[in-house]
């Protein structure tokens, strides 16, 4: 049926969690539960209000014949899948992933240091986004990424400090990640 105002969808809350990429990171399958980090996953707390947002693109290159004045189909030369948020928890697994880079400890004891190497380590992770509007829940999952792009920190007397964020997937057995979804958008036969 067309025109469904019940079809409208709004993402009023969600949550984003990260994981190391590789052995001993298992992506869900399932949807989450009540904001619960999946297992091996941690929760990078509060986005702000701009929320989530989630960036399929491809480039394509047409394909043309002799037979026809337009392209007669389209070949993908490139795919990716971005997620950009802006994150406003300073927290250790915020920082850490914003920074590229470690908390250790110093002498005397309560002091961290966090070293900005001039040729970043670029770390592989896993990545979760869920958001919910009342029961319908849905989830995105990308088993492979890096941090792509960084955006400014300001530091100011009237607003909180935010860590801006773009990851991009990576492919994983030639997929990008997967959605999931307990909403009724497939028609039943």
């Amino acid at each position: 049926m067309a025109n469904d105002a019940k079809k409208i969808r709004f993402a009023p809350n969600g949550a984003i969690y990260v994981a190391p990429a590789g052995p001993g990171t298992t992506p869900p399958t399932t949807l989450g539960v009540d904001a619960t980090p999946p297992t091996g996953y941690k929760a990078l707390g509060y986005v702000d209000e701009g929320g989530v947002t989630l960036t399929p693109s491809i480039e394509t290159q047409p394909v043309n014949a002799w037979q026809s004045a337009t392209a007669v189909l389209y070949n993908v030369t490139s795919a990716s899948f971005s997620v950009k948020a802006t994150l406003q928890e300073t927290n250790e697994v915020t920082t850490e992933l914003f920074w590229g880079a470690e908390w250790v400890e110093q002498t005397p004891a309560g002091t961290w240091r966090l070293d900005l190497a001039s040729t970043p380590d670029l770390k592989e992770i896993s990545l979760v986004v869920d958001w919910n509007e009342g029961s319908i829940r849905s989830r995105c999952v990308i088993p492979r990424a890096m941090i792509s792009d960084r955006g400014a920190i300001q530091l100011s007397r009237t607003e909180n400090g935010k860590y801006e964020l773009t990851i991009e997937a990576l492919d994983s057995n030639g997929n990008l990640g997967y959605v999931l979804t307990n909403d009724d958008i497939v028609a039943t036969p």
